[in-house]
């Protein structure tokens, strides 16, 4: 039965009504788990009714945001950190919730040396220049100590809610130089569109805690990319009564990328 799996380019288990019943882990090890939709973030659901200790059991390493938009997520080793709009690094309890995240059990399945990146779209091509195919979604771990690293993270919402892409037009930014780090993402097919972000969502960590966020720009030297490949997509979609009001039927992709890359 593995091996048929494994024949599979995705696999995307969609629960409804999600969270409820999300007790059930995903059965193989190489499934991202993801509660909610890019989509319905970017149309302002921002709270969520899953904890960061419900979605611990799904994996130790991934991204997203927290409850009310307060910040962005980064899931590394089994802790989940916040980068809030004030640039500072906040170290989370399980009983905090979110609208939106993406989680894996992370085992490396391949490790690649990273030379002379100069910008974040040479990082994107090198990585790509390793992978097998395009069409699985691949978490990704890049460490090393990254000569510029642009990033921004967005100001803790109140009702009634804003759409993303009209927050992000005034969001905080941070720039940092020669500062030892990881970045924590995946990479996800092209029609995975309305799920999640086509292609590739990193975030960044700075590994003594001084800051990080969504990763907008960065340079590095040298680098190491560990790669852990997955050919499962389990959505948990919320029960809630703002994800149910929501317009999933948009079309999203010129709002997703105002919202993905620097604003100014």
């Amino acid at each position: 039965m593995r091996n048929i799996a494994r024949c599979v380019a995705l696999v995307v288990i969609i629960t409804l009504p999600a969270f409820a019943q999300s007790q059930a882990t995903p059965p193989d090890r190489d499934v991202v788990f993801q509660a909610s939709t890019i989509g319905a973030l970017l149309d302002g659901v921002y709270d969520g009714d899953i904890t960061l200790g419900e979605l611990r059991r799904h994996g130790d390493f991934g991204i997203g945001t927290v409850n009310g938009l307060d910040g962005e997520l980064i899931v590394l080793n089994g802790a989940f950190f916040s980068v809030t709009a004030d640039g500072r690094v906040h170290l989370l309890p399980p009983a905090v919730s979110t609208p939106f995240a993406a989680v894996t059990p992370f085992q490396t399945d391949r490790v690649h040396a990273l030379r002379d990146v100069t910008s974040l779209d040479v990082l994107k091509q090198q990585i790509d220049a390793v992978l097998p195919t395009t069409n699985i979604a691949y978490a990704i771990r890049v460490t090393g100590v990254f000569t510029q690293v642009k990033t921004r993270s967005v100001p803790r919402q109140s009702r009634p809610y804003r759409p993303l892409a009209e927050i992000v037009e005034s969001q905080p930014t941070f720039e940092f130089e020669n500062v030892a780090g990881t970045l924590v993402g995946f990479r996800l097919p092209g029609f995975v569109a309305g799920l999640n972000v086509p292609g590739y969502h990193l975030h960044f960590l700075a590994d003594d805690l001084s800051g990080g966020g969504h990763l907008l720009e960065c340079a590095v030297e040298q680098a190491t990319v560990e790669i852990d490949d997955s050919r499962g997509l389990f959505v948990a979609l919320p029960a809630t009564e703002d994800f149910d009001a929501s317009d999933a039927s948009q079309e999203r992709k010129e709002e997703l990328e105002r919202v993905e890359k620097d604003s100014k």
